[in-house]
């Protein structure tokens, strides 16, 4: 703990490199994933080779990856630009599961109420599924932004900055607390980055914030039943 307070200004700029090449990923992860995930959903075949394309595509050590894109995109291997893209690989391969998964969860009946009153296919699926698919879909979206968060840090063994450069530096050194203070910032990222994306969630989600019970009606309830 003394580390990291004596090295805060430093451990804080490796905490921005950090963050940049975990959450630029995520963003092209959505927009690249949301369009393809719900247009492999409606067909069935295509659904199946896509989770199976991509069930492959994140069993790919994330090492071997950082070392094969820079030849195959014409960038060197310390470019942070690697990192982005062996983690927005990863990040497509999770989302475009997640989110015809996500889409699935919406009930069946309120689908057939919705073509009931003239609902296009397009509308159905922007104004309709996606909304009532967010809870789903953002339980998912938590899973990779930490996963992502967690998997910069391989980027310290080619070069490429971010937290993990603590680790690499701790080990060579010999000096555990460097170590631990990277443990713990990568964490409390984690922790961060998680619970803003909840609170985004709930946010998107008003309705289910209306049928949750406030604290007094539950313990107005209790009250009820005790008497």
């Amino acid at each position: 703990m003394r580390y990291l307070i004596d090295n805060f200004a430093e451990i804080a700029g490796f905490a921005r490199t950090h963050l940049y090449l975990a959450l630029i990923p995520l963003l092209i992860g959505l927009v690249i994933a949301i369009p393809a995930g719900a247009a492999v959903r409606r067909v069935p075949w295509l659904r199946r080779i896509t989770i199976t394309v991509a069930s492959l595509a994140f069993t790919i050590p994330s090492l071997a990856l950082l070392v094969i894109i820079p030849p195959l995109a014409g960038i060197a291997t310390i470019d942070p630009l690697n990192v982005v893209i062996a983690l927005s690989i990863y990040s497509v391969a999770l989302l475009i599961i997640a989110v015809p998964a996500a889409l699935d969860s919406v009930p069946a009946e309120v689908l057939d109420a919705s073509d009931a009153i003239g609902h296009t296919r397009l509308r159905r699926t922007l104004t309709v599924e996606f909304p009532l698919a967010i809870p789903v879909f953002v339980a998912n979206l938590r899973v990779v932004a930490v996963t992502n968060i967690s998997m910069v840090t391989v980027g310290a063994l080619i070069g490429v900055g971010g937290l993990g450069k603590l680790f690499t530096q701790g080990y060579q050194r010999d000096y555990p607390d460097e170590i631990i203070a990277g443990i713990i910032v990568v964490l409390v990222l984690a922790l961060v980055v998680d619970r803003a994306l909840f609170v985004l969630g709930r946010w998107a989600t008003p309705w289910l914030r209306a049928e949750r019970p406030s604290l007094a009606q539950r313990l107005r309830l209790v009250k009820g039943v005790g008497a």
